[in-house]
């Protein structure tokens, strides 16, 4: 399935988006060594039926961008720049299971570097994704599924203007169990001036 060329980088100052590259295990590593509470419950899991073997920082690298060549995912670093500063890795945005045909779809994933946590990086790294899918990739949908007891991310979905379709139990394997999530969309016709537009008109009028 083909899509657009990737390596793919999308910029919105301060926030920019990137394709996450092998140089990035020894600060990616650091900041979940760090905050093991802060990731451990939302983190994904393998059942233990599952066949599939674990995968080393280097071969997530490597197959992730595999498949985004394939015009399957999309899977950027998140990277912030500091007023007077320089550019830090601040967390990931992961676009998977782009879907064509009659569906046109995909899913969305993200975490932050906690130290960076409410600068509004990851509501606008998202909002880039998602216009990027929209305008570019041309998707219809983009799924947000998130732990009903994860507060954090509920806060990006809301402030992005998701539309809520209701919980699915036992949907993904998190943290040692089947969780139960709440399925968040995106879509054009819900934001016709753009997801990030939408955002920042919020923000501002949040002050």
């Amino acid at each position: 399935m083909a899509g657009p060329s990737w390596p793919v980088r999308l910029e919105h100052p301060p926030v920019t988006l990137r394709p996450l590259r092998r140089r990035d295990e020894a600060e990616w590593a650091r900041i979940r060594q760090l905050s093991p509470s802060w990731f451990r419950p939302w983190d994904s899991s393998r059942p233990p039926s599952s066949p599939e073997p674990s995968m080393s920082f280097a071969q997530l690298v490597t197959v992730f961008g595999r498949r985004a060549r394939r015009g399957q995912m999309l899977p950027w670093a998140v990277e912030y720049t500091p007023e007077g500063g320089k550019p830090v890795f601040a967390g990931q945005v992961t676009v998977s299971g782009i879907t064509r045909g009659s569906a046109c779809w995909a899913h969305v994933g993200y975490w932050v570097d906690p130290r960076w946590a409410g600068r509004g990086i990851i509501p606008t790294a998202v909002a880039m994704a998602a216009d990027y899918c929209f305008d570019v990739l041309c998707l219809h949908r983009i799924e947000i599924a998130i732990r009903p007891e994860n507060a954090n991310s509920l806060a990006v979905v809301r402030k992005l203007g998701a539309r809520y379709e209701g919980r699915r139990e036992r949907y993904m394997h998190v943290d040692g169990a089947w969780r139960d999530h709440d399925v968040f969309v995106l879509s054009p016709e819900d934001h016709p001036g753009g997801v990030l537009a939408r955002y920042e008109a919020g923000r501002r009028e949040r002050g």
